[in-house]
């Protein structure tokens, strides 16, 4: 015989107590556990031995101090240990984390989930409402907006990168389509994408230029610019077109 549902079983999913996921709670409180554990072990590592243990030390522990992170699991309250590391001539300094840096708020795969949400193609008072549920509203529109700025100057840095220390010997030159979101309409953008081929055979991102198109004189500007940046020539160059443009095409220019 069946066994009948309760009331509370069968209570909407975020009516009342449906808002709290004991799952969650109890994941979340492991993740805290396990990064103080990190940091622990950190923090004696530094010092060189543990708490309350006697012998020599190159410093001593001054109390903790709560760090509130954001991560994939949701917010988390972590204590972190404070100490001072006594160098050879006597000077004291601030011990950090390398762990959880000191201006770190949240992990890099929350600030890649923001990015790319905003990239969707919706803007910040959306994204916060998308992200609430899993962030238990950690996520306001000035975290949206301060994650895109520093998205976009590690982008842009990314572009301006030095190449001449590069070992590329070959290049991959290819066009590909993405749909994208722009001013609330769907619109297929052409991407000019570079990759290089060192001389081991890694294979690394080069550049991702939108040049409306992929035509010789947009290529000669992609090229231009590495060239520019200290890119050397390579052995071998292999040219393939997306198949929107070219149905596939490929070459290769020794």
């Amino acid at each position: 015989m069946e066994k009948n549902s309760t009331p509370a079983e069968m209570a909407p999913l975020f009516a009342g107590e449906g808002w709290f996921d004991p799952i969650e709670a109890e994941l979340r409180e492991r993740v805290r556990q396990f990064l103080e554990a990190m940091v622990e072990q950190e923090v004696t590592a530094a010092l060189g031995r543990r708490r309350y243990q006697r012998g020599a030390a190159v410093g001593y522990r001054n109390g903790t101090r709560s760090r509130r992170l954001l991560g994939s699991f949701g917010p988390v309250e972590i204590a972190v240990p404070r100490a001072r590391l006594v160098d050879a001539d006597g000077t004291r300094r601030e011990w950090h984390s390398a762990v959880l840096p000191r201006y770190a708020r949240m992990t890099r795969q929350v600030e890649a989930l923001i990015a790319s949400t905003y990239l969707a193609g919706t803007n910040t008072r959306r994204v916060t409402r998308a992200l609430a549920a899993l962030f238990k509203g950690a996520v306001g529109k000035d975290v949206v907006s301060r994650v895109w700025r520093k998205v976009k100057t590690d982008w842009e840095a990314w572009t301006r990168r030095d190449l001449a220390e590069e070992d590329i010997v070959r290049l991959i030159l290819d066009g590909s389509v993405v749909r994208v979101r722009l001013d609330r309409k769907a619109t297929n953008i052409s991407l000019l994408v570079v990759l290089g081929v060192r001389s081991d055979g890694q294979k690394i991102l080069l550049a991702v230029r939108n040049m409306g198109g992929e035509s010789e004189a947009a290529w000669r500007g992609v090229l231009d610019d590495l060239v520019a940046r200290g890119l050397r020539s390579p052995e071998f160059l292999i040219i393939r077109r997306s198949r929107r443009s070219g149905k596939g095409a490929c070459r290769a220019v020794a």
